[in-house]
């Protein structure tokens, strides 16, 4: 898909968001009728997570080279993403929690689906039992989306340690994974009547709540990016001045253009090349170290994106009136931190890694619709803080023993 053709599907779907809209509420019977178009467009996401899951989250692993030739700056580089990526999620966690978003939306919800009333009743323990399923089969039969998460990163960590005869299963998740991509593409043109269809007929079921899921929206919005900005401005700084000698300050603004690039394109990649130029340029990183930390993190450190999933899933659980209990909870963190090690491949990754979030706890995929309208906006927030933290990466790994003694 071109730069071009999905900015036109982006539009598109904030088109249909809009219409979808007054739609249903001026012509809700007739969005009522239509209603599954949306059905469609959402059983064609329900359709291709189970493969998706599995053939990114292989290739991306596989994409690192083997691992045990990789050596402690790759064990380093991903420690830090997983540990910068698990805090803004845990921000995100307890920021939706405490402002509540979606509460007092009632009108949407009044049902518990069976997944998450089953669950309610596990403990810490059987959350960890379940990681590893005795049938990874039936696992994803019953869209268990968690331990397809954990057995595709051990598989792809292991299929690189086995040297030539792991490289004709490699190519073919390779081959699987471009499938996939191309059907996610096929389908996101169907995207903006999809959109049109699920909210018109959210909307027409529901026009008395009409406003208070408005401004739910933009408390959710609020709740987000306030999250961002608390992982951005606190966080990540607080890492680069304990771990380095760089002043956050001056950094900060030395990644300026990088910066404003992330939020003009929405894309990690497509920044890639003003950031390792600000980085090694006005910044002084280690050349090495940035050529091997910004592209890696360009392809699997998410942190925004980690953190817009956590707060967008337990939203959309305030606003069906699903009350999560802190199993889920702790459920959501571990899918939405694992899961961003596969976004990075996949086009308008945050919302179709949603769905992973979602199907792991069993929260309606209908409420991905609900919160569209304003993703555009959302998507550039979360974008310049995951090229922050790949800044921020390449600095500490440039200033650890590897690259001090070379």
């Amino acid at each position: 898909m071109t730069g071009k053709t999905g900015n036109i599907i982006l539009f598109g779907m904030i088109a249909g968001a809009i219409f979808g809209v007054l739609g249903g509420l001026f012509i809700g019977d007739f969005f009522l009728s239509i209603e599954f178009i949306g059905t469609v467009f959402l059983n064609a996401l329900k359709m291709i997570v189970i493969p998706l899951i599995i053939a990114s989250m292989i290739v991306g692993v596989t994409s690192l080279g083997d691992i045990r030739k990789l050596g402690k700056t790759t064990g380093k580089t991903l420690f830090y993403y997983l540990v910068t990526t698990g805090f803004s999620v845990l921000i995100g966690i307890i920021l939706v929690n405490i402002i509540q978003p979606g509460k007092g939306i009632e009108n949407f919800g009044g049902f518990i689906p069976d997944i998450v009333a089953e669950s309610k009743s596990k403990s810490m323990i059987d959350v960890i039992i379940g990681l590893i399923p005795p049938n990874i089969f039936d696992a994803a039969a019953q869209g268990k989306v968690l331990p397809l998460i954990v057995f595709s990163l051990l598989f792809g960590g292991v299929l690189t340690t086995i040297g030539e005869k792991g490289k004709p299963v490699i190519l073919f998740f390779e081959g699987i994974n471009q499938a996939i991509m191309k059907l996610v593409n096929l389908i996101l043109y169907i995207a903006p009547i999809g959109v049109m269809s699920l909210i018109g007929g959210i909307v027409a079921s529901n026009r008395e709540s009409i406003e208070e899921l408005v401004s739910g929206l933009a408390l959710y919005s609020i709740t987000v990016i306030l999250g961002l900005l608390i992982h951005a401005i606190i966080i990540l700084p607080l890492i680069l001045k304990l771990l380095t000698k760089h002043k956050p300050i001056p950094f900060f603004l030395n990644m300026g253009q990088a910066l404003a690039t992330a939020f003009t394109t929405a894309s990690s990649s497509a920044t890639l090349p003003i950031t390792m130029e600000c980085i090694e340029e006005k910044n002084k990183v280690d050349t090495r170290a940035a050529s091997f930390v910004l592209p890696l993190g360009a392809t699997i450190n998410m942190d925004g994106t980690a953190l817009y999933e956590a707060v967008a899933a337990i939203f959309i659980a305030q606003i069906y009136g699903i009350d999560l209990g802190v199993t889920q909870q702790i459920i959501i963190f571990l899918t939405a931190t694992l899961a961003s090690i596969g976004a990075a491949g996949i086009p308008h990754a945050g919302t179709v890694t949603m769905v992973f979030v979602l199907a792991a706890v069993g929260l309606p995929l209908e409420g991905i619709g609900l919160i569209w309208a304003i993703d555009w906006f959302l998507d550039r927030c979360r974008t310049t803080v995951n090229v922050w933290g790949d800044s921020v990466g390449a600095a500490i790994i440039s200033n650890t023993k590897e690259f001090k003694d070379k």
